[in-house]
């Protein structure tokens, strides 16, 4: 079952890309502008803060179900053009089963969007452990050469 679920997300990065680099973020940046729509005034009509907005088109979150249906609806736009995917929404009003594959994709993008997070803070750890060690190395080295 893990097994399955890596090579999903696998499949999924590689169609879709990850992080800033996502066809949602790119397309959702392009929309918005093309609406000649800022952050500000898309966070004010969505009910959210323009940082929210921000970390959307950077990749760092993603809006829910609903919220990716109201983004859509407000940029003159269909959920699957926003996430540049090729989801069959059926033609009826059959709304759980639309909301089940935009819940679907979007649950992919997150797990790719945690494993980034992951190896950022990881490297950053590191980078910071490094830093300490230089710190101290140096303090070590001027005090040594003072006393002498």
């Amino acid at each position: 079952m893990v097994d399955n679920r890596k090579k999903d997300v696998a499949l999924h990065q590689r169609k879709y890309g990850e992080g800033g680099d996502s066809v949602f973020c790119r397309n959702l940046c392009t929309l918005r502008k093309k609406k000649g729509i800022t952050q500000e005034m898309l966070a004010n009509r969505l009910g959210v803060v323009r940082q929210t907005i921000s970390k959307w088109e950077k990749g760092l979150s993603l809006p829910d179900a609903e919220m990716l249906i109201h983004l859509a609806d407000l940029l003159d736009s269909s959920v699957e053009e926003l996430l540049g995917t090729d989801i069959k929404l059926p033609d009826t009003n059959e709304d759980d089963e639309v909301r089940n594959k935009i819940a679907e994709q979007l649950a992919m993008t997150n797990e790719l969007l945690a494993e980034k997070n992951r190896r950022t803070k990881l490297i950053w750890k590191y980078v910071g452990r490094i830093l300490l060690i230089l710190l101290l190395f140096t303090i070590f080295y001027i005090s040594f050469f003072i006393t002498f």
